[in-house]
C-alpha cells in the first residue's frame, strides 16, 4: 500500500466527540511537546491552502510557540529518508520504499523548522519511542506529560500515544493539531485514544491550561 492524495476535510471540533475517560491537565512544569512526522512527503498528501493542512500546521505552531516561551521542551520526529531494507523491515511490505533523501521529502515543513534549543529524533517505526532517546530524555527533564500533534492520527500519533501510556507518561492527543487520511480515521484515532490511553483536548483547551499552570 502507498499513501494516496487526502481529500480536504473539516478538523473535527471537540464538542463533536464523546468525553474521554481521563481528567489529566497539561502543565508546563510535566509536558513536553511532540511534533511528530510533520516532513514535507507525509504533509503534501494533504492538498494545499485547505483544510485540514491549513488548520494542522497553524495549531501545531501555535503550540510550538507557545511552548518556546513557557520552556517547555519541544521535540520533533523525522523519518530518514532512502531507507535500506533491514532499516525499514515491516514497513515496507504495507507502505513501500517510503521517502527518498532529498530534502523535498525529509525536511520538516518550513513553517514548523525546529529551532536550535529543539531534539529530533530519528524515527523508525510508527512509535517515536521505538529505538529513540524519547523516553531517556522525558525522564532526564522530569517531563512525565507528552503533547502529540502531527500526522497521522492513527498510525504514529496513536502507537506513541499508547507507548507514553505503557511507560506512565500521561499523552494528549491534540484534537485539531493533528490530521489522518480522512475523517473517520482521525475520528477513530481520537476515539481509540479517549477511551483507552490518552486526554485529547483540543488545541484552545490545551493552551490555556499550559498558561494556567505557569502562572
Amino acid at each position: 500500500m502507498s499513501i494516496s492524495t487526502i481529500a480536504p476535510y473539516p478538523m473535527p471540533e471537540r464538542s463533536e466527540l464523546p468525553d474521554g475517560v481521563v481528567s489529566w491537565h497539561a502543565s508546563a512544569e510535566r509536558s513536553a511537546l511532540l511534533i511528530h512526522d510533520m516532513q514535507n512527503y507525509f504533509v503534501d498528501f494533504f492538498p494545499p491552502d485547505q483544510p485540514p493542512r491549513t488548520v494542522l500546521i497553524d495549531n501545531v505552531g501555535r503550540l510550538r510557540q507557545r511552548c518556546v516561551e513557557l520552556g517547555v521542551p519541544v521535540f520533533y520526529t523525522a523519518q530518514p529518508g532512502r531507507m535500506t531494507d533491514q532499516q525499514r523491515g515491516l514497513l515496507k511490505d504495507v507502505w513501500g520504499a517510503g521517502m527518498t533523501s532529498a530534502p523535498e521529502h525529509t525536511s520538516i515543513v518550513a513553517e514548523l523548522a525546529p529551532g536550535e534549543t529543539d531534539r529530533v529524533f530519528t524515527k523508525w517505526r510508527y512509535s517515536a519511542f521505538h529505538r529513540s532517546p524519547l523516553l531517556d530524555e522525558l525522564v532526564k527533564r522530569g517531563r512525565d506529560q507528552l503533547i502529540v500533534c502531527g500526522v497521522y492520527a492513527h498510525v504514529g500519533c496513536l502507537a506513541t500515544a499508547c507507548d507514553a501510556f505503557t511507560n506512565d507518561i500521561q499523552p494528549f492527543l491534540v484534537v485539531d493539531a493533528i490530521a489522518d487520511f480522512s475523517p473517520e480515521q482521525h475520528r477513530l484515532a481520537l476515539d481509540y485514544a479517549g477511551r483507552l490511553c490518552a486526554a485529547t483536548p483540543d488545541t484552545a483547551t490545551l493552551l490555556a491550561d499550559l498558561s494556567r499552570s505557569a502562572g
